[in-house]
């Protein structure tokens, strides 16, 4: 995939849409911004996506359980977790544009730019020199390079200052000093940049006057924070011990866009694993190693993942870093991994009135356990398969086709089952076929327009089995089994495909090679 292709990016997002993936929400009313709704292939591309992750964590982890918290929560919850007075983003607006953006996003990208000429210096050098080349060296002492990569960490330095200190002036006088022009007019005529809270709110109660402030919750943490005594006592649990959820969360994003990267109402998959303190650092890299592997198991690209280590951590953090893919617009983060200490669990004792402790038995002393978290946006997940997936291919015959290479366990249909008439007794044969299959795969039937196209459309929706019945399936009881990936076609007996399917699609195989 291209470092950034925003052309790549609009063929999936009309892909996701012809082929019923992801549709824009409301869209008969002209759409909701930052919204979408998935649809029956992308809903069963999601679900699959959840099972991965679900079972990874609870079914392989004997010491992590599920939850399953209400969205709508106590406001002290948020009091307490820091997101009534700190949840902000700087906010910044272009006035030739009339474009809003998010200031740290736009410093962000600017000194992601500097860094890019630092690798491309970098590479061109490693070629020259081989295997003597010294990377640290070359940076330190090619004058061009030095003054980048002097430039990137002064950058560096004045964003965590910056939003460390609340200090929206030095924001902006960094988006000047970096010279950072509107990608939609190419002007740098900027207003201040303003804080700007990203929570939902709506009231509760039955009668406005006595209605209290409530919020969407924007993240899923909080429901299994205050949740942890309860799933402790009654699961027995012992540090170290994990919560799994996976929910819906809301945030009133800035600026909504790049398709589903970043809605305004997303789907995480989080765990929160609570350990003993001081022990926090050996589990944060544990889960960061566990997780890339659980990645990259995938097999969507090894180098289209990498770590990126937060320069400006959140207030309840001391260590955190990202495992960023390489989307079509880039590399962007897909899944954060945090040691949040015990800041979370102190806060919610200290606003609630009740203990919030571990009894360890070993060391028969009370303490508040610190926790490591890795949070993973489905949404964004379901990108990265979809993205990664997409390949424009031209074949030997000089014809082209469009084909999604979905890993087969997440496909949304593993297996079509096409008579290739409707008529002879070959609809009745493929759908007893399909009735034995269907228990166990999800199938896809299909009986019109020509076997060619009727191929098309399954590589379209990235099916990774097409059953062909014929007239010699009635003589002989045997099918022609066509795969995806390569379109090569063999023969073979009904009662195989089964077992070929398990071979292909399993979720346990998937699983199992982690």
């Amino acid at each position: 995939m291209a470092q950034q292709d925003d052309n790549i990016l609009k063929k999936v997002v009309s892909h996701a849409k012809e082929y019923g993936f992801v549709f824009p929400s409301s869209e008969i009313y002209d759409g909701l911004g930052g919204v979408y709704d998935y649809g029956q292939n992308g809903v069963e591309l999601k679900n699959n996506i959840k099972e991965y992750w679900w079972r990874f964590m609870t079914s392989l982890h004997d010491n992590i359980v599920g939850l399953d918290s209400a969205i709508f929560m106590h406001p002290t919850i948020w009091k307490a977790s820091g997101h009534v007075d700190a949840f902000n983003d700087p906010m910044i607006d272009n006035k030739d544009s009339k474009k809003r953006y998010r200031a740290d996003v736009l410093v962000e990208d600017a000194i992601a730019k500097l860094e890019e000429k630092v690798e491309k210096e970098v590479e061109k050098a490693a070629k020259r020199f081989g295997e003597s080349f010294d990377k640290t060296m070359f940076i330190a002492t090619n004058p061009r390079v030095a003054e980048y990569q002097k430039k990137v960490d002064e950058a560096n330095a004045r964003l965590k200052d910056a939003m460390n200190g609340n200090d929206m002036t030095a924001m902006k006088q960094l988006v000047i000093d970096l010279e950072v022009a509107d990608p939609v007019s190419g002007t740098k005529n900027w207003t201040d940049v303003r804080q700007f809270n990203l929570m939902f709110s709506t009231e509760m109660g039955s009668v406005a006057e006595e209605a209290n402030t409530i919020y969407l919750r924007p993240e899923t943490a909080q429901g299994i924070f205050v949740n942890f005594l309860n799933v402790q006592k009654t699961g027995r649990m012992k540090i170290p011990f994990g919560i799994a959820q996976i929910g819906k969360a809301f945030r009133n994003e800035i600026i909504a866009r790049q398709f589903i990267f970043r809605m305004r109402e997303f789907e995480q998959m989080e765990m929160q694993f609570f350990v003993k303190p001081g022990e926090e650092m050996k589990w944060y890299e544990y889960w960061k190693e566990k997780r890339m592997r659980w990645h990259q198991t995938l097999g969507l690209g090894k180098e289209n993942y990498r770590f990126h280590d937060h320069l400006n951590l959140a207030h309840y953090a001391n260590a955190a870093c990202d495992i960023q893919f390489n989307f079509p617009m880039g590399f962007r983060e897909l899944e954060g991994i945090h040691s949040r200490t015990d800041f979370d669990l102190r806060s919610h004792e200290k606003f609630s009135g009740k203990k919030l402790q571990y009894f360890d038995p070993e060391d028969n002393q009370n303490y508040i356990p610190y926790v490591v978290e890795t949070s993973v946006g489905l949404d964004r997940m379901f990108l990265s398969v979809l993205a990664s997936s997409y390949v424009e291919e031209k074949l030997e015959d000089g014809s082209e086709r469009v084909v999604l290479r979905i890993p087969p366990a997440l496909a949304p249909n593993k297996v079509a089952i096409l008579p290739l008439m409707k008529k002879d007794g070959l609809p009745e044969k493929a759908e007893a076929i399909m009735n034995v299959l269907k228990f166990d795969f999800r199938c896809y039937y299909e009986d019109k327009d020509t076997i060619g196209k009727r191929y098309r459309r399954m590589d379209a929706i990235g099916t990774p089995f097409c059953i062909t019945i014929d007239h010699q399936t009635l003589q002989d009881d045997t099918v022609t089994i066509r795969y995806r990936d390569t379109m090569k076609q063999d023969r073979l007996k009904t009662e195989e495909i089964k077992s070929i399917l398990e071979q292909e699609c399993s979720m346990s195989r998937l699983l199992q090679s982690i």
